[in-house]
């Protein structure tokens, strides 16, 4: 008997606990008339918004959404015959407003292409040495944004980097 009371009092003492954290820790509506200077809506619409994640768009005032590609692209580099090291991506689309759904209709195709480019980049030593600076970063940029052109026509305007990591061996 006395062997089950000491994980029933923990399991008890445990929940308890849950709930009063979940109590305390439960963010409390914000009322005008609180006089807090903070208003309602504002309040709102501050966290409604948030940065896309992966398979998600932003849309831009100016016409033009953002769709991040969902997952990261991975590039090995090889030397003498080995790894070396391997690039890793993450790309986002720069696409007409409500462009997202071809986007990622097409996004096979995307893939295939953007790997090609980054394949051919890695191969012609791209990603050696300070690859991070413009001058070396340029020309990635732009077989990219040519690679989209193909596949999705005028409708992409731009092909963005947005986390690009290399890692050696």
């Amino acid at each position: 008997m006395m062997r089950l009371l000491l994980p029933v009092l923990l399991l008890i003492f445990g929940i308890g606990g849950g709930v009063g954290a979940g109590i305390l820790l439960t963010p409390r509506a914000e009322t005008p008339d609180q006089g807090d200077g903070h208003d309602a809506a504002a309040h709102e619409t501050e966290e409604d918004t948030h940065a896309p994640g992966p398979g998600e768009s932003a849309a831009t005032a100016s016409g033009t959404e953002y769709v991040r590609l969902n997952n990261q692209f991975v590039v090995p580099i090889v030397r003498g015959g080995s790894v070396r090291s391997l690039v890793v991506m993450a790309l986002t689309l720069e696409v007409d407003a409500g462009g997202n759904g071809v986007v990622f209709n097409q996004e096979p195709r995307l893939r295939d292409a953007f790997l090609r480019v980054m394949f051919a980049h890695a191969n012609a030593g791209g990603f050696d040495g300070s690859f991070t600076q413009a001058a070396a970063m340029d020309p990635l940029r732009e077989a990219l944004g040519e690679a989209a052109l193909r596949i999705l026509g005028e409708m992409v305007h731009d092909v963005l980097i947005v986390d690009i990591t290399r890692q050696d061996a």
